[in-house]
């Protein structure tokens, strides 16, 4: 189990230190502010949408805790190249992880996303992981 937790602490670790999302997207379509009232922290979310609702690209700015902060990068990583639906999809799992309710075959799915899979256990932090999924969330549908 310490392995493990070590992996997924290295996964943000290196999400959060060398973000590759994280700068402006001048061409982007659909910008949303997320905000976590209960930290301070904050995103801006920003995505290039094509007309067959194929997510281009996407970035983020803003400033907050380590773990919204790679917690939007690895979403940004894995919703580029994807339909808006299979982005909402991928997020609708992403919640049900969070609150405990994802099997192992969806989590799996996740991918890096599933580092934040013991984030349950952090009640203060759940906002903090969700806040780019939310964000996203609101700026697809």
């Amino acid at each position: 189990m310490s392995d493990n937790r070590a992996f997924y602490n290295e996964i943000l670790t290196e999400h959060n230190l060398r973000p590759y999302h994280k700068h402006d997207l001048t061409d982007a379509n659909l910008i949303l502010d997320g905000v976590n009232p209960s930290c301070g922290d904050h995103i801006t979310l920003k995505l290039k949408v094509n007309d067959e609702g194929i997510i281009e690209d996407g970035a983020f700015v803003g400033d907050g805790c380590a773990i919204s902060q790679a917690s939007a990068d690895i979403m940004l990583d894995m919703v580029i190249g994807l339909e808006k639906d299979e982005a909402i999809r991928l997020s609708d799992m992403f919640f049900r992880m969070i609150k405990g309710e994802a099997t192992e075959e969806e989590i799996e799915e996740l991918d890096e996303a599933g580092a934040l899979r013991d984030i349950s256990h952090m009640p203060a932090r759940v906002k903090c992981a969700v806040l780019g999924w939310h964000t996203m969330e609101e700026l697809l549908k």
